[in-house]
């Protein structure tokens, strides 16, 4: 039964519906995961800060998008393992709490289609304009471009989150398992009728924006290696360009489940699963993807190991 009260500043959060016998296989299976994406993502950045070689726009850009990975993961999984824990009724979060975390869930999903936008305009120019390649992407270039990715996000998000704020609450119970700006308005009695205008004009923008510069970059570069014939410059663009569309599709797909699911009250559990998988599939499988098909990453983590395995000392 649902809770009415009049700007409640402690909410409760529904979370996941699990069965007592699930709940520490659960529990562990997220706790993994996101060690998993951990590790991964912050070996990734180490490597690349290491590296020299690893000093070019491509992996600078990708660097963000692991940072971005890493406040996304953070900001829900520990809260989320916590509440697993913790009976329905003791779920509780503070609403100041939960604007933070709203706010933070908005900017990392925004952040992950700028970033792979900038990432896909990078793959290119280094592609169809290689001559021009190092006077276009300079590390002054790389730097404004991420500002620009991180300040697009962040205004526009600012702004959905304000819509929601404005509003008064006459509910305090948050239907979901973490904090979103559906999760705040949706506290509302008032009309929302302008935070669902501008929610999604911003995702039909981005999306648009997001899917037309994929199909716009990725139909130009297919029509520069159908008429090279440099065999060797063909195969390096399909390498770096099949990385960086995986990553794209992941994210495209596990987005596109939450937002199928939102249309199927009756999937409301689904829907809370998919949600959490969001953050940890993309996170976790993008390091493994980018790591795999990078030749200078696979090359420096061949001699690191190589050289610890040297130093080891013989044991007879």
């Amino acid at each position: 039964m649902e809770n009415f009260t009049s700007n409640s500043f402690t909410l409760r959060m529904e979370g996941l519906k699990i069965t007592k016998r699930f709940v520490y296989p659960v529990f562990f299976m997220f706790l993994i995961s996101y060690i998993v994406v951990i590790v991964l993502n912050v070996g990734i950045l180490i490597i690349i800060i290491i590296d020299k070689h690893l000093h070019q726009p491509m992996y600078l850009l990708f660097c963000n998008l692991s940072v971005s990975d890493i406040i996304g993961s953070t900001h829900i999984i520990p809260r989320l393992l916590s509440d697993i824990l913790l009976p329905p009724s003791e779920r509780l979060i503070t609403y100041q709490e939960c604007v933070v975390q709203a706010f933070t869930t908005q900017l990392f999903g925004c952040t992950s289609h700028t970033l792979l936008m900038i990432m896909a305009f990078d793959r290119y120019v280094a592609i169809c304009n290689p001559l021009r390649y190092t006077s276009v992407m300079t590390n002054k270039v790389v730097i404004k471009l991420t500002v620009f990715a991180w300040g697009v996000a962040f205004v526009l998000v600012s702004i959905l989150l304000g819509l929601s704020i404005r509003l008064s609450r006459c509910r305090n119970v948050i239907k979901n398992p973490f904090c979103d700006n559906a999760s705040l308005f949706k506290l509302s009695c008032d009309s929302v009728f302008i935070n669902n205008v501008y929610g999604l004009t911003l995702t039909v923008i981005l999306l648009t924006a997001s899917v037309g510069s994929m199909v716009f970059t990725y139909a130009r570069i297919t029509a520069v290696c159908l008429t090279s014939r440099n065999k060797s410059v063909n195969s390096k663009a399909l390498k770096t360009c099949s990385t960086h569309l995986l990553v794209y599709i992941i994210m495209l797909l596990s987005g596109s489940v939450i937002i199928t699911l939102h249309r199927f009250p009756e999937y409301s559990d689904y829907r809370k699963l998919a949600a959490v998988l969001f953050v940890i599939v993309p996170g976790s499988l993008n390091p493994i993807i980018y790591g795999v098909h990078s030749k200078e990453i696979r090359k420096f983590l061949m001699e690191f190991f190589s050289s610890k395995k040297c130093h080891l000392p013989l044991i007879w």
